[in-house]
């Protein structure tokens, strides 16, 4: 063989690789449109503790997908299973715009649950990615695929507003123009997946379901995400009504969301990498004081749109990174495909309470008390810590 010549085996997984890339970007754009625009809307309807349910209707909808699509690539493969998913959410986001036109909030949560099950997939392929490489490479290669969401941290905030003008260029209610913008580049994600090469064995093996949960080594991981999940979607679901509240503009609202989802993906390579050197252990722990950090400063300053709430933000997202990425870490080494989605169905199902209950908090004590809250939560994970250390390849 030449040297510097791609083997079938390296260029199929490139080919992979790209393909999982760009459907996660697309779908992340997607999703951050419409959970956006739909926030807005909400609190346009009805009370303030409304404007956190379109938001929980969609991570609903992402633990559906997780398990959903976990199901089918066990049976089906991954190709498959993705193409199931982005074109459900591709109907889903249609819907989400005929709601947010009509100013319907059935419509537009119905829309939203189906736009989650197009996400659910776009989250699985992490694993995905991990598969293709081997052990000491598995942080990385899920990194890698987790950090095609900074194009979603670079676009998709920032269409929120040239979209709503768009829609009020056609006679359309302003912030439909988001949710079309959504269906649009999920209904391209669906068409990226066909890049993806057949699967060459789909695993048709049996996969140990809901009694995952019985392993002691899942706890940390487990306790993890789900504390990250549940910490920085409360804190984030709330930040476009309190900017709404205090009058800033769409502008404003975008470019801040834009430093949220930006540390939450941007920086992904680096966490995989220093996950796969010092472990998903101390990748947890350090995520631990970043979200920690990230709460105080939204309890602090939670008017400040110009320095307090952006550096906040920032840190809410790599404070999930570094959880997210560290727990995705372990489950990788230890859990088969089909497991993985029952996993990640319960740590997006358990960020509903998350949009739910930030939404209750923040009609009762403002956007501080949800902060207040969030960082309470964001330490809890310290007593998964107490648990046994797992054997040496799981760290």
């Amino acid at each position: 063989m030449t040297l510097g010549t791609a083997t079938p085996r390296t260029a199929g997984r490139r080919r992979a690789m790209g393909a999982l890339f760009t459907t996660v970007a697309l779908m992340n754009t997607s999703t951050t449109l419409a959970t956006t625009a739909g926030t807005l809307i909400a609190a346009q309807i009805g009370p303030a503790a409304w404007s956190g349910l379109p938001s929980a209707a969609s991570v609903f909808g992402t633990a559906v997908g997780a398990l959903l699509a976990g199901r089918l690539t066990a049976r089906r493969g991954r190709r498959h299973a993705l193409l199931t998913g982005y074109s459900l959410g591709a109907v889903g986001a249609l819907i989400a715009f005929a709601g947010a036109a009509t100013s319907s909030l059935a419509l537009l949560l119905l829309g939203q649950a189906m736009l989650g099950v197009g996400n659910g997939a776009a989250q699985l392929s992490r694993y995905l990615a991990a598969d293709l490489y081997p052990l000491e490479r598995k942080g990385f290669a899920l990194s890698a695929v987790i950090w095609a969401g900074t194009v979603g941290a670079l676009t998709g905030p920032l269409l929120i507003a040239p979209a709503a003008s768009v829609a009020q260029s056609l006679g359309l209610v302003d912030l439909s123009g988001p949710t079309l913008f959504a269906a649009i580049a999920v209904a391209a994600a669906a068409l990226a997946a066909f890049l993806l090469p057949p699967d060459e064995a789909p695993e048709q093996r049996p996969t140990e379901g809901w009694a995952v949960f019985r392993k002691p080594q899942l706890r940390l991981p487990l306790a993890a995400m789900i504390v990250g999940q549940v910490v920085m979607v409360g804190v984030m679901t709330m930040t476009p009504p309190q900017l709404h509240h205090l009058g800033h503009s769409l502008d404003t609202v975008g470019w801040i969301l834009s430093a949220h989802i930006f540390g939450m993906f941007a920086l992904s390579p680096l966490t995989g990498r220093f996950a796969d050197r010092f472990g998903g252990r101390v990748t947890i722990a350090c995520g631990i004081v970043v979200l920690a950090i990230a709460t105080g400063l939204a309890f602090a300053y939670p008017e400040s749109h110009t320095s307090g709430l952006p550096i906040s933000l920032f840190l809410l997202g790599y404070g999930w990174n570094l959880m997210f990425v560290g727990g995705s870490s372990l489950l990788s080494r230890i859990l088969p495909t089909g497991s993985q989605g029952a996993v990640d169905a319960v740590v997006w199902g358990s960020s509903v309470f998350g949009s739910v209950g930030a939404g209750q908090l923040f009609g009762y004590g403002g956007y501080s008390l949800v902060a207040a809250v969030a960082g309470v939560l964001a330490v809890l994970p310290v007593f998964a810590f107490a648990s046994r250390r797992p054997k040496s390849g799981t760290s």
